[in-house]
């Protein structure tokens, strides 16, 4: 089985307790870890949408890492906007543990599940608006490569899963550059995160041109993992 989840914005060092938010931010690693080790066995994957954590260096980030890297089954992780710490692939790469697994603008193959993604921007990109538009472009032309990378792995009987954390369609359910290539690609089904907060409009379920997007902040779903496949 294949579940997501994101926007975990860790601090083992304590530096940014995301409890000073008050509401679901209050023990919600306590219920995260609940709800995984409830549901994820070591054969299952678990897929973290990005901003991963609060840290500036690598060697800090590890440190929050390994508190879902002992939790049970695969992960597969991408960038969020708030994850300075992912600067060379590289070395992150060969820094994880062994069951943590990154994707930059790439794929990777784990049984018969293809995992694919970018970080993405705003869907300001959309329209003409500066350095905006500049970055959104070249998220779009990242997810494209990512998109490449999956076409030339794949295999009958496979599943693709599209990673990205910024919300990939609009606060309308509108098309956007991102859901127009996973829809072109095949892909069958895309978690995201980025979104926050009680106000914030947001759907944790949509399907567009065929694709199955899940919204997977921690906690606009209850801090819960939610279940992909």
């Amino acid at each position: 089985m294949v579940f997501a989840i994101s926007d975990l914005h860790l601090a083992v060092r304590g530096d940014k307790p995301m409890d000073i938010f008050g509401g679901n931010w209050e023990g919600y690693m306590d219920s995260i870890k609940q709800s995984w080790r409830s549901l994820v066995t070591e054969d299952d994957t678990v897929l973290i949408a990005g901003d991963i954590s609060w840290a500036i260096s690598l060697e800090d980030a590890l440190n929050d890492i390994n508190e879902f890297a002992t939790l049970p089954g695969k992960k597969v992780i991408i960038r969020g906007n708030h994850d300075y710490w992912w600067k060379s692939y590289a070395k992150l790469k060969n820094a994880l543990p062994h069951n943590v697994f990154a994707i930059q603008n790439n794929s990777i193959r784990l049984d018969n599940l293809l995992i694919c993604g970018t970080r993405g921007w705003t869907l300001a990109g959309d329209k003409d608006v500066g350095d905006d538009k500049k970055i959104y472009d070249r998220e779009l032309i990242r997810l494209e490569l990512a998109l490449e990378d999956m076409k030339s792995k794949r295999k009958e009987g496979d599943t693709v899963i599209g990673m990205i954390h910024y919300p990939p369609f609009g606060a309308h359910k509108e098309e956007s550059g991102f859901t127009r290539l996973f829809a072109r690609y095949g892909v069958q089904k895309v978690v995201y995160g980025h979104l926050h907060g009680r106000d914030v409009l947001a759907y944790q379920y949509v399907k567009l041109d065929g694709v199955e997007y899940y919204l997977t902040s921690c906690d606009l779903v209850g801090n819960k993992l939610v279940k992909i496949i």
